[in-house]
């Protein structure tokens, strides 16, 4: 049997291809990060790629191969029967999207045994590597971006959607992070992913709005939980106009309450008494009383004191030194428009004030 010889090709025509994205690196190094979309077909498990490597390293690339070969030869048909699973359902003129670590031996042994199998295959050039080197070098571009500044509670990810609804490009800093923000930011989301996987979904994000006139996104602080914003990216949301949405304090606690009212007690107690000293004694004893009783918007006022604070703290400060800023935005120095009041607005009518103001 002889199988065909698939293309191989660099990073965006990779990704503008259809068809599904297979990863066939390691589970661990597909949890380390991998391109947005993609599946984990590993050719080896863990243990197996380190055992390669070893014998690599030590006894040269022939018997690597042939370790290899023990590995994978027993697994050739189940192997077979995924990739031909993996084009069911698509249309004729799909291809399987496959890479490596560096577009070596292990894409290309699959590619070969897709050959056989007559599936219509396409390569990454250069493999993941290749990607990670495309998706850094993707901050240091210039983006045409606008931020959107606000108190906590003020709605700033639901109009954002809301805005993307309506046709306008945006960039959910937070929603990629799986994490709010604050002590409380990771309360009924999924785990974090690694800082690398972070910046694969910000690279990528970023890239499918090349058209955009404007990327919407929100005023954030560098570290969205334990991911950071890439410093290129970072960079340019220091230089970016923004603008600054304004509601009642009524309205911003009947929003967090929706959020999180319905985490229940014990994660709310532990996330409170995670920041107890930044809240002070008085203010934490408060907040612990009204989450004993499930009065989740006393609860919510405790909090939004102190993050009140904060902001008009780091917003005097911004100006004085570098004449605008608020919030997590004013740690980047943003000029803001005037504030822009939501009083009494659902999110669609907050995102059509808005598109039609800017």
């Amino acid at each position: 049997m002889k199988g065909s010889c698939a293309a191989a090709v660099a990073v965006e025509a990779f990704l503008s291809a259809p068809g599904p994205l297979l990863d066939l690196r390691s589970p661990l190094e597909f949890e380390r990060g991998h391109i947005p979309g993609a599946t984990n077909l590993p050719l080896f498990s863990d243990e197996e790629r380190a055992a390669v490597g070893t014998s690599y390293r030590q006894q040269g690339r022939a018997e690597a191969v042939q370790l290899g070969l023990t590995y994978v030869g027993p697994r050739l048909e189940r192997l077979g029967q995924e990739l031909t699973a993996q084009l069911r359902g698509w249309d004729g003129q799909t291809q399987l999207r496959l890479h490596c670590w560096r577009g070596g031996l292990r894409s290309g042994s699959v590619a070969w045994l897709a050959g056989v199998l007559e599936l219509p295959t396409l390569l990454l050039e250069g493999g993941y590597k290749r990607y990670r080197g495309w998706a850094l070098a993707q901050f240091e571009l210039a983006w045409p971006l606008r931020l959107l500044a606000g108190r906590t509670g003020t709605g700033k990810t639901d109009l954002l959607h809301a805005m993307a609804a309506r046709g306008e490009a945006m960039l959910d800093l937070e929603g990629l992070a799986n994490h709010r923000g604050s002590s409380f930011g990771g309360l009924g989301l999924p785990p974090q992913p690694s800082c690398e996987h972070y910046e694969n979904r910000l690279a990528l994000a970023l890239w499918q709005q090349r058209q955009a006139r404007a990327i919407w996104l929100e005023a954030e602080s560098v570290q969205v939980g334990r991911c950071r914003i890439p410093a290129g990216l970072w960079r340019q949301m220091k230089a970016a106009p923004a603008v600054e949405i304004s509601r009642p304090l009524a309205e911003r606690i009947e929003r967090l309450v929706k959020v999180y009212g319905a985490l229940g007690q014990e994660p709310l107690r532990q996330a409170t008494e995670r920041i107890g000293r930044r809240l002070g004694p008085e203010r934490t004893s408060a907040a612990l009383a009204a989450i004993n009783s499930q009065d989740w918007a006393g609860a919510c006022a405790q909090m939004l004191d102190y993050y009140d604070r904060c902001y008009d703290h780091e917003l005097q400060r911004s100006r004085a030194e570098t004449s605008g800023g608020a919030s997590a935005a004013a740690q980047a120095g943003l000029a803001l428009v005037p504030r822009l009041d939501l009083t009494g607005l659902d999110d669609r009518q907050a995102a059509e004030l808005l598109i039609a103001a800017t």
